[in-house]
């Protein structure tokens, strides 16, 4: 079930289908040998294609699918007909994949590979196979439900070219007149093989060509649809688009999706160039760290340049390395949307002191990852860590940009931790060994979300996301630019004032930091050209969180000086705890399951400092509800009508 706070949006939420169902960008290591690829993804009851890639040597990329079955692999770039592979192993499951090889292109021990899975879906993705009649105005059937925005189609017994449909070739002046090559660099060109017909929402036309439609040949045809709607709580959110757009004379360009996306390729039409394929989980970030990309039309390994860079409704690129004036085609594809239903799905808090080079298994794609020493021979200076800012995606150690919550400074690079996946992390050689405690987070809708911005020095700012609620708290840092706090909205508090992580000092009033407005289900506002919030050119990272029941609360008490019970909704207690004294000083204090949450004593950590974990003190208890406050604890947790802030996670 979904969970019941998007229930009610919903309407019959049991049909709600979610991007999550549909598609997959997964990272993975070769081990030689038996390896299941579980993605979520339903292939063998709902069928689809499964587009693999090597990632740090050369080789092809391969693309198989459900229709044709799993021994049947077409190699791009190359233009020679399918391969028949009966040594694989691969299988396709109803969570994602499987095979039982060595395989340089699939499975070879120590190789970094790619993959991204299309289910087939109305409105979003679609396999045909068909044979040629080499007759003019043959037409074919598809189940998309809606009118394709990309095709591409693979004549599979003959060696011929990657022939591709795009509903932005020509400006999107008669596309059916036109074709690109997967294959290829080559710019757009015009052609009758589409019988200058376009495609319906029910099938698409061919001319007599044999790259798609020779007499007695076969071919496997790959349909992408275009802002469709059919997904999310209500059914009517698009996952896909497939565009077009022009850059502006110096090179740069802006594309508004209306959504965030994890995967997109690219490829310029009005000359020869070549296709370019992002992700988030390799690395699809904001900053000026380079991302990382694979080309469709060549086999080489994979490279990085920092040439675009998503946003919460769309994409980017203001380097001006695109060209001026040049078109461009894209298909974009949505992050992941659907909502979670269980805490562990989107936090994780572990305690360790594991080596450097161990895996730490979360079971979810980290977001955010805030990192802790507990002992006193090292400063906590607890480091924070985000994807969309940039973080190593290789299993080597490469430095990524951190943040220290009780330091006002930039944005810093070190190589703390590591080959960030699908399922966890590496511990790096930096923090290998230590005392540590590492709090893991994914973003969600209802949960968690986290938004980057540019200052423009000028208000209101108004800022977009993806939570899909409220956020109940918003913390807001300045990255470069300049140092900066950590300054915190928190709806128990009020729009007119707000607390700051990195110091002991009570909530203020009377403030404009977010122009005495509330935030919104899609966006918040920043009322002040101060520098810590809207310095012009200065960019900044903000963290939202909302009360999702039975996951996440975030709320507020007034102390008693006894023994409180704090009621969250939950049902087997809190394994995160945050809380801080609102109307007078106190430190931010962190309590977690992974090292304690228990009847005896409690360690804490203080966001705001560098000391040590404090292992002596029972201030915290367990409440199957959420969390009881003990009677021995101090004021800056439960002074007799003192106010305090929390987050609480479960």
């Amino acid at each position: 079930m979904l969970s019941k706070a998007l229930q009610a949006a919903a309407g019959n939420a049991g049909e709600a289908l979610f991007v999550d169902s549909v598609f997959s960008s997964y990272l993975y290591t070769g081990n030689g040998s038996t390896q299941t690829i579980t993605n979520g993804i339903d292939l063998a009851g709902e069928g689809g294609m499964y587009w693999f890639k090597v990632r740090n040597i050369a080789d092809f990329h391969y693309l198989t699918d459900t229709v044709r079955g799993a021994t049947k692999w077409n190699a791009l770039p190359s233009t020679g007909a399918e391969q028949t592979v009966t040594t694989s192993g691969l299988a396709f499951n109803n969570n994602g994949v499987s095979f039982n090889n060595n395989f340089q292109e699939m499975n070879q021990s120590g190789n970094t590979y790619a993959s991204w899975t299309f289910r087939k879906a109305p409105k979003f993705f679609d396999v045909v196979t068909y044979t040629g009649d080499g007759v003019a105005g043959r037409t074919v059937a598809h189940n998309l439900g809606s009118v394709p925005g990309c095709i591409i189609v693979k004549c599979t017994s003959l060696s011929r070219n990657w022939i591709v449909y795009h509903r932005g070739t020509n400006g999107g002046t008669n596309p059916q007149d036109y074709l690109t090559l997967l294959n290829s660099t080559s710019a757009q060109v015009s052609s009758v093989v589409w019988n200058n017909t376009l495609p319906t929402d029910t099938n698409f036309t061919l001319d007599s060509s044999d790259v798609v439609n020779g007499s007695g040949q076969t071919y496997v045809a790959y349909l992408f649809a275009h802002d469709a709607g059919g997904f999310g709580a209500g059914g009517s959110e698009n996952v896909i688009s497939c565009g077009s757009f022009t850059t502006d004379g110096s090179g740069n360009f802006s594309v508004n999706l209306g959504y965030e996306p994890q995967w997109i390729i690219i490829k310029q039409t009005n000359a020869p160039e070549s296709w370019y394929i992002y992700d988030s989980m390799r690395g699809f970030t904001v900053t000026g760290q380079p991302d990382a990309y694979l080309v469709a039309n060549t086999s080489g390994a994979e490279q990085s340049a920092s040439w675009v860079t998503p946003s919460s409704t769309g994409f980017a690129s203001g380097d001006g390395v695109w060209g001026a004036s040049n078109t461009h085609i894209y298909i974009a594809i949505r992050r992941p949307m659907k909502p979670p239903e269980s805490g562990t799905e989107v936090f994780s808090p572990v305690a360790t002191t594991a080596s450097g080079n161990t895996k730490i298994t979360t079971d979810f794609p980290l977001d955010l990852q805030i990192h802790g020493y507990r002992t006193a021979s090292t400063p906590n200076n607890s480091k924070v860590m985000t994807r969309l800012t940039g973080v190593n995606t290789s299993p080597v150690n490469t430095t990524m940009p951190y943040l220290i919550t009780s330091s006002t400074g930039v944005e810093a690079l070190a190589a703390y931790t590591r080959y960030w996946d699908n399922t966890g992390f590496e511990i790096s050689s930096g923090l290998g060994g230590g005392n540590s405690v590492y709090w893991n987070f994914r973003r969600a809708p209802g949960f968690f979300d986290v938004v980057c911005y540019t200052g423009t020095g000028s208000t209101p700012l108004t800022v977009n996301h993806n939570l899909g609620v409220p956020p109940e708290i918003v913390l807001v840092k300045r990255r470069t630019g300049g140092t900066g706090g950590w300054y915190m909205y928190a709806a128990p508090w009020g729009n007119d004032g707000s607390g700051v992580l990195n110091s002991t000092s009570a909530f203020s009033t009377g403030q404009t930091h977010w122009n005495n407005t509330n935030p919104t289900s899609t966006y918040f506002q920043i009322g002040t050209t101060s520098t810590a919030f809207n310095g012009s050119g200065s960019t900044y990272v903000a963290y939202l969180f909302a009360t999702l029941p039975g996951i996440s609360k975030v709320g507020s008490y007034t102390g008693t000086g006894t023994t409180l019970q704090v009621n969250c909704g939950f049902t087997s207690g809190a394994r995160f705890v945050l809380i801080k004294r609102t109307d007078s000083t106190g430190d931010w204090y962190v309590w977690d399951t992974a090292r304690g949450i228990v009847a005896g004593n409690d360690p804490y950590l203080l966001l705001n400092s560098t000391a040590a974990e404090v292992t002596g003190t029972d201030y915290v208890d367990t409440y199957s509800a959420g969390f009881e406050i003990s009677s021995t604890a101090p004021a800056a947790i439960n002074a007799n009508g003192g106010s305090f802030v929390f987050l609480a996670i479960a």
